[in-house]
């Protein structure tokens, strides 16, 4: 008989059937991983709802859920939060029915805004969506130079300016040197850093499968830096900062490049290069990079709002607080941005 269960923190067999059952389902991705229920819970302080199917002793789809609870941005469960795939990851219909049932009752009973699925997907058509989203996926071989010749010429042009320019790349062994060019290139954006703790925490949980790679001058001076996720034969690049000279020297295009050439070493044969929204510059620089985008069906369903929430820079409301944002001093962002983030989810 199919049942739901709710993986209980710290249950470390049940956290090894939980990732075993992620890695081998299609529909899976890195955020359905059952680390992130520690990070929640330690780093962010939002309650965890972890939830499987299961029959017989077998696993058949889970689905993790945040609650993230906040004045300024509203009252939510999400899969998942921090993440930019999630919802149900099931083996059969049955399964993925029932924890959606369970994920909407558990909303009722939480008392919720509203309930976000964060799908590839588009699963229900009577739901309202938010499609602000796309994601860029493409395949890598094992070739470097099938894969730098796959680059169109205008960015191939600015990865071999990288080249020329002497930039080195390595693999760091902790996040210091990330997290400098992290906290300031989002300071300069106007939106608040995460915690240093949070990325010295993924290190920590995801071990081998998340890495830090970064790109200095011939004289050593750190440029560019990227913090990557590892997935079956997956790699997802995905918090990234830039000093402000790497624009000139191409360290930003030499960092992908590097990263790309590294990961294909290790066997991964698919580049993910994340989520933009549509019309940001982000979008562009992926798309220049031979990437096609891919709609990114979030889905909800409102309880206690009238429309899908737009809790993103793009939404003309934040335009004065980015800005002012950016006036602010390093030392006082890097220390209140972390407890704005974590309620953004």
């Amino acid at each position: 008989m199919l049942t739901i269960h709710r993986l209980q923190p710290g249950d470390a067999e049940a956290s090894r059937r939980w990732d075993a059952f992620v890695h081998q389902c299609p529909e899976a991705s890195f955020f359905h991983r059952a680390g992130w229920q520690t990070l929640l819970r330690d780093i962010f302080r939002h309650d965890s709802h972890f939830l499987y199917a299961e029959d017989d002793g077998a696993i058949r789809g889970v689905l993790p859920l945040g609650h993230v609870k906040s004045r300024l941005f509203g009252n939510a469960l999400v899969s998942m939060p921090f993440g930019v795939y999630g919802g149900v990851a099931a083996s059969d219909a049955a399964a993925a029915e029932l924890l959606e049932q369970e994920a909407q009752s558990l909303a009722r009973r939480l008392g919720v805004d509203h309930l976000e699925m964060r799908n590839v997907q588009r699963r229900h058509t009577d739901w309202p969506l938010q499609d602000l989203y796309v994601t860029f996926r493409k395949s890598i071989g094992a070739d470097d130079e099938a894969n730098m010749l796959a680059i169109p010429r205008k960015q191939r042009a600015m990865v071999r300016k990288g080249i020329k320019n002497g930039l080195q790349s390595s693999i760091d062994p902790n996040v210091d040197r990330f997290f400098a060019l992290y906290a300031d290139n989002v300071h300069r954006h106007g939106t608040p850093a995460m915690s240093k703790r949070y990325f010295q925490a993924l290190l920590t949980t995801f071990g081998e499968d998340c890495e830090v790679l970064t790109v200095t001058s011939p004289e050593g001076r750190p440029l560019s830096s990227v913090l990557s996720f590892y997935f079956r034969d997956e790699v997802l690049p995905y918090y990234a900062g830039d000093d402000e000279a790497a624009r000139d020297l191409a360290a930003n295009d030499f960092k992908y490049w590097e990263l790309m050439r590294h990961a294909a070493a290790r066997g991964a044969r698919v580049f993910d290069y994340g989520r933009s929204k549509q019309g940001t510059g982000s979008f562009a620089f992926k798309k220049n990079w031979g990437f096609e985008p891919q709609p990114l069906h979030y889905e909800y369903q409102l309880y206690k709002r009238d429309a899908v929430p737009q809790n993103n820079p793009s939404n003309a409301k934040y335009q004065f607080v980015i800005r002012t944002w950016r006036r602010l001093p390093r030392a006082l962002v890097n220390f209140v941005g972390p407890h704005i983030v974590r309620n953004l989810g």
